[in-house]
């Protein structure tokens, strides 16, 4: 009997602190299904960082799919305020500016034809 209270303990616990949670991702004026795709990007945002490193080597299929995950990575970075996400910066500037290489590599091939 001990064992149960100390179950239905625990996951009152848990209940409480998830609650919690959301309602300081509420007070901050954000929605929590944004925090979410936020948590998301934030892990594609260190795989982009990787693969832009590469981004010489990258064929043009490679290419078309980093600008795709890197639009998605960016709009959800741009739901949550900037100070959530202020020690990634320097990855995200590093990625976008490997966005916009390609960009502007992509619209002087499509001039030239």
């Amino acid at each position: 009997m001990e064992a149960f209270a100390v179950i239905v303990l625990l996951i009152l616990i848990i209940i409480s602190l998830i609650i919690f949670a959301i309602m300081q991702i509420k007070m901050a004026g954000i929605e929590v299904k944004d925090f979410w795709s936020f948590i998301k990007a934030n892990e594609d945002l260190d795989k982009l960082y990787i693969f832009a490193k590469k981004y010489n080597r990258m064929s043009p299929q490679e290419k078309i799919i980093f600008l795709h995950e890197t639009e998605k990575m960016s709009n959800a970075f741009q739901k949550v305020p900037s100070m959530i996400w202020e020690d990634e910066y320097s990855k995200y500037r590093d990625v976008m500016d490997t966005y916009r290489d390609i960009r502007v590599d992509r619209w002087k091939e499509s001039t030239k034809k």
